[in-house]
């Protein structure tokens, strides 16, 4: 099974899980991360270094979230790979816990 990135990590993007990602599984959008489903080793490096606490392996993500797993397939499939920690995004704290952030994704 692979990780999933989460709703939360919308508007956030804090890049401490691409630090310490192995096999660089990691892609890039606007305002979002998504792990390649075909790449991730399942090793759980990256769960416990996001500070929003957005990345589950794929069967404990949460029921109202199970669109993220075929939502991280797709687009990792579209954005650039990141192998790099970068700073998050400028307004990151104000957004993390916010519910709902699906409609926020930019592709």
């Amino acid at each position: 099974m692979a990780f999933v990135v989460t709703d939360n990590c919308i508007l956030c993007k804090y890049t401490d899980c691409v630090e310490v990602c192995p096999v660089d599984c990691f892609y890039e959008g606007p305002n979002f991360l998504v792990i390649n489903p075909d790449e991730c080793i399942d090793c759980a490096l990256c769960e416990p270094e996001c500070p929003a606490e957005a990345i589950f392996e794929e069967d404990d993500v949460p029921a109202d979230q199970k669109q993220f797993i075929e939502i991280n397939a797709e687009l990792s499939e579209q954005w650039d790979n990141i192998v790099e920690k970068k700073e998050g995004l400028p307004e990151a704290e104000k957004w993390d816990g916010v519910k709902d952030k699906l409609k926020h994704l930019k592709k």
